[in-house]
């Protein structure tokens, strides 16, 4: 009627989900442009490491995952407690500020230092985004929603990584501080876009009866164990590749924008399969997936022994790819796996133990990877790939040996 005034427009409702994945993916963009130079940011040249370098950098390189498995329970039990986003825009805000502490120094020490608490601000993102993802997700679409996490926050580690490697390829090894204050970037522009997606969210209530004891013992079941051990020795490889990798091709002659080409469309790839895998882990089973994303991990191990040994011909450098892709399907359907296992009163701490085994993996890799390319050359990693192919087969042995003994279901 005339002169009546328009109601108001209802507010928008708060996207938890978006915001988590919009936080996810600066946060794994700004790690993963740093990653890609931090190795030549140490020694201070682009290429030609000599065997102490190479212990250098395994050395302030895995301070990262060390701060993170030491402190990521205490991460995941704040966030239970406490709530999921003060944990999780917590953590970014301190990585922001390391970020810049790292780029104004080149000092061994105190890039030790910084990465140690880089690696106390990554469990605690980690830990609070699986929490939100696995609170608001059902078990029948659980699958789905972790593949797009899993796709969000890979493709954020892969975009983020052949951004560092460009910049590795175009600017002096002297400028490379301007790649921490990119990633330092990211970090507050994440804050910003989940804080706006998060506007009018209701508050979590803080947990009033709450055993630290009771949730660690939860978390550490052997249910939980078997889907989380695998992550050990598959980062223990991951670890090594994102620390090693620029410097190694770059050191063979292979252009770097090129290998950053080649990564950024590995990102895109990942975008496409991680939801689709989740997919399938939701309809034919979790242990079924993870099974698939093993043999895939085996089998790149494999063909990437043969690479070394004999060069990369195109046949094998297909195969790789191949295998890559059938590992791809590993991650959604065990994030869901171990989602299904928490209980709502410790689900932060039990995906918790989710960074604490991928931390712990990278840096048993980086510590055993660096003394083995130090001591025997590339001729080093073929014990290492070997070690990593059996203990995959036989974890993945004893997941199916649970599941027929039905103390876990299939799915």
């Amino acid at each position: 009627m005339l002169g009546e005034v328009a109601a108001p427009p209802a507010p928008r409702p708060p996207r938890p989900l978006a915001a988590v994945f919009v936080a996810t993916f600066f946060v794994r963009f700004s790690f993963g442009i740093t990653i890609a130079v931090f190795a030549n940011y140490i020694t201070g040249h682009s290429s030609g490491f000599t065997p102490q370098e190479f212990g250098t950098a395994g050395l302030v390189s895995s301070m990262a995952p060390i701060g993170e498995f030491s402190t990521v329970l205490l991460s995941g039990a704040a966030a239970d407690r406490w709530g999921r986003y003060p944990v999780l825009f917590g953590g970014m805000a301190g990585a922001a500020v390391m970020f810049a502490v790292v780029a104004a120094t080149r000092s061994a020490l105190v890039l030790g230092a910084a990465n140690f608490l880089f690696g106390i601000a990554s469990g605690a993102i980690l830990a609070a985004s699986l929490a939100v993802v696995a609170d608001r997700s059902g078990a029948d679409e659980r699958g789905l929603e972790m593949g797009r996490f899993d796709a969000v926050n890979l493709s954020g580690w892969i975009g983020g990584y052949a951004f560092g490697f460009g910049a590795l390829g175009t600017i002096a090894n002297s400028r490379l501080s301007l790649v921490f204050l990119v990633g330092a970037t990211a970090l507050i522009a994440g804050i910003v876009g989940a804080s706006a997606l998060l506007r009018g969210a209701p508050r979590r209530t803080p947990v009033r009866s709450f055993s630290l004891r009771h949730v660690l013992r939860s978390a550490f079941r052997g249910t939980v164990l078997v889907v989380t051990l695998p992550w050990l020795v598959i980062y223990c490889l991951i670890g090594t590749a994102l620390v090693y990798f620029a410097p190694a091709a770059t050191g063979i002659g292979i252009p770097p924008l090129y290998l950053a080409a080649a990564i950024g469309g590995g990102g895109a790839l990942l975008v496409l399969t991680q939801p689709f895998y989740g997919r399938r882990a939701d309809r034919i089973g979790r242990t079924r997936m993870m099974t698939v994303g093993a043999t895939g991990f085996i089998l790149l191990l494999g063909f990437a022994s043969l690479i070394i040994a004999y060069g990369a011909a195109w046949p094998l450098l297909v195969a790789l790819g191949a295998s890559a892709a059938l590992a791809l399907a590993y991650g959604p359907a065990a994030l869901a796996a171990l989602a299904d296992l928490a209980v709502e009163l410790s689900r932060a701490t039990t995906m918790a133990i989710y960074s604490l085994t991928i931390s712990l993996g990278m840096f048993v890799g980086l510590a055993a990877s660096s003394q083995l390319l130090a001591r025997f050359g590339d001729r080093g990693l073929y014990p290492f790939f070997g070690a990593i192919a059996l203990v995959l087969g036989v974890l993945t042995a004893v997941r199916w040996a649970e599941a027929r003994r039905a103390t876990i279901p299939v799915r």
